[in-house]
């Protein structure tokens, strides 16, 4: 599964895959730590220990909900000044 990385304002991004962010119960918001293994040429992104404890499912789910409703409203206010 290839991905792209972009620029969005003054920073470069790259999309995770939705059924991989599910399998490890990570979603917006969820504090990771990126290492760099330079031997083997890749990046690990894995979420910090405890980022996802106390989190409420039923409550993440909702928020889920809610960002794929107003994705398009969301975006242009992160791009209003």
């Amino acid at each position: 599964m290839g991905r792209k990385i972009y620029r969005t304002g003054n920073s470069l991004v790259v999309t995770l895959p939705k059924d991989a962010l599910d399998q490890l119960r990570m979603r917006e918001g969820t504090e990771v730590e990126v290492q760099v293994n330079e031997e083997q040429g890749v990046l690990i992104i894995s979420p910090v220990e405890g980022a996802l404890d106390g989190v409420d499912e039923v409550f993440a789910t909702q928020v889920d909900h809610f960002i794929e409703e107003y994705r398009v409203a969301l975006d242009e206010l992160a791009r209003a000044p």
